[in-house]
């Protein structure tokens, strides 16, 4: 069984996408072992606990240094014994130290078709600002495993979506989580899952 530990900073609508995604079967040999966010305000913590998963917050306010709030973060990850991190909807910068010990086990989902819209700054609506600003008639998402750089990792999985006459970034940020983000995630998760079975 393969242990997924989500980190999050906000709703976790992703988190959900995963978490229904198990209930229907569609995630196979797969458990979230945990859910950590930086955020002691964000929902998904509360999704995670209604579900009986544990939920931890780890915020870099709590601690003096930065060095200091990533070794705990660090610690966290591997109390939770992680075969699989999930960065849905995180919005801390990963250091390269936990990146170095989860290399090709930590995977992103990015609200545009990498290379298009990503790297330092381009997050949350501001990458569906920027697709409208451009004119693109096709966005999407990624997953994609994590490394040192930003949104430069192996690319696991993409969808395009539309982009429609008259969206404004939220409208299309809904969109591109109800078509793509939502559907990729689970799909990119289960393929690891069956990928360790073996």
């Amino acid at each position: 069984m393969l242990k997924v530990t989500v980190l999050v900073s906000g709703g976790g609508t992703n988190l959900q996408a995963i978490l229904d995604a198990i209930d229907r079967k569609e995630i196979q040999n797969a458990e979230i072992s945990a859910v950590i966010s930086n955020n002691p305000g964000a929902y998904a913590l509360e999704r995670a606990r209604l579900k009986g998963i544990p939920a931890l917050c780890i915020s870099p306010k709590e601690y003096e240094t930065r060095e200091a709030f990533h070794e705990a973060l660090l610690k966290a990850l591997r109390d939770s014994g992680a075969d699989l991190v999930v960065l849905a909807g995180c919005l801390v910068v990963i250091p390269e130290s936990i990146i170095r010990e989860y290399k090709g086990r930590m995977i992103n989902i990015h609200p545009s078709l990498i290379p298009s819209f990503c790297g330092t700054g381009y997050y949350g609506l501001k990458v569906h600002e920027e697709a409208l600003k451009r004119g693109v008639k096709v966005t999407g998402a990624t997953v994609h495993f994590v490394d040192e750089g930003t949104d430069t990792g192996p690319i696991l999985l993409q969808k395009a979506v539309e982009v429609h006459e008259g969206d404004t970034p939220e409208v299309l940020q809904r969109r591109v989580m109800e078509e793509a983000e939502w559907v990729l995630l689970p799909r990119a998760i289960d393929m690891i899952a069956r990928r360790n079975d073996k």
